[in-house]
């Protein structure tokens, strides 16, 4: 889905079920009136069955849906609220909102991630809050099931383990784990140098790269002329 709206970024999402039993996958966009341009919130469902699905949709919706004077953090605790109001279910989260001086500021739980993206540089903003990530930082050996393990979600985390992260730029990527893992930076920054590409073609490759997961993207385009990035090194 392409979404234009006056005054406001163009915009893209696009989600897959992939080779899961269903799509636990979800994504919240709002604009409040008179507000200062729209949220953006993606979360991934922690399993596969309808509980988990049901904590992605609450989860993203009650976040975009937090007045961006509030910021993020407090968008992540809003999705927390209402989840915790379900009897079960989980979901790891990202949330992206406007900034007062252009680009957004994130707030995430889990391996949901958030990439700065102007056209040629992609930029990796969060970290994934996984086991892998843990003993990673330790310098500790790490398996491939750790990759898979999360250390926070929205209705486990604490608010000093919500991870937090500010960019100028006006490009911006959130993805699902179905789509960064099978992708890798290298991957999707080669989907998105091709002209005309976005969420769709990103959901698309991941598959095609034999994804197994749901997959899930919002795309928001970089200004044609977006000086101001901030430019990070790209991660895996």
């Amino acid at each position: 889905m392409i979404t234009t709206r006056p005054g406001y970024p163009r915009w893209h999402t696009a989600s897959a079920q992939g080779p899961r039993s269903l799509n636990a996958d979800a994504v919240g966009a709002y604009a409040a009136a008179g507000g200062p341009g729209i949220v953006f919130a993606l979360a991934d469902g922690v399993g596969d069955d309808p509980a988990a699905a049901r904590a992605a949709r609450i989860a993203s919706a009650a976040a975009a849906r937090t007045p961006v004077h509030k910021g993020p953090v407090e968008a992540v605790l809003a999705a927390q609220r209402a989840v915790r109001e379900q009897t079960a279910g989980d979901a790891v989260l990202v949330v992206a909102m406007p900034a007062a001086h252009g680009g957004y500021r994130i707030a995430w739980v889990g391996d949901a991630r958030a990439y700065a993206w102007d056209g040629t540089t992609l930029g990796r903003l969060t970290t994934d809050h996984t086991l892998a990530e843990y003993f990673r930082a330790r310098h500790q050996p790490v398996t491939p099931r750790m990759e898979h393990v999360v250390t926070t979600s929205v209705r486990t985390a604490k608010p000093e383990e919500i991870g937090t992260a500010e960019t100028t730029s006006a490009g911006l990527l959130l993805t699902s784990d179905g789509v960064h893992k099978p992708l890798t930076g290298s991957g999707i920054r080669a989907v998105l140098a091709q002209p005309g590409t976005g969420a769709a073609e990103l959901v698309e490759a991941a598959l095609a790269r034999g994804g197994s997961d749901n997959a899930t993207a919002v795309y928001v385009e970089p200004l044609e002329a977006d000086s101001t990035t901030v430019r990070f090194p790209v991660a895996a």
